[in-house]
């Protein structure tokens, strides 16, 4: 299933919309190469994250729990 920015996996409701986006952008790629959906946004969760970090962007909202 493709993601948009209005229709996204529940566990990306706590990033910031620059991160939310780039994830979405990222597993939408997966899935379209085939990977298998839990896998897609596992990896685009992680690699939206890690670009974030590299541009310092804040990666989580400030009401949003630190699952680390």
């Amino acid at each position: 299933m493709p993601y948009t920015k209005k229709e996204y996996p529940a566990s990306l409701r706590n990033f910031m919309a620059p991160v939310r986006n780039k994830a979405i952008d990222i597993a939408n790629a997966l899935l379209t190469d085939g990977a298998d959906e839990s896998k897609a946004i596992a990896i685009a969760t992680a690699k939206a994250e890690e670009w974030a970090l590299k541009r310092s962007i804040k990666v989580r909202k400030d009401n949003a729990p630190e699952n680390k």
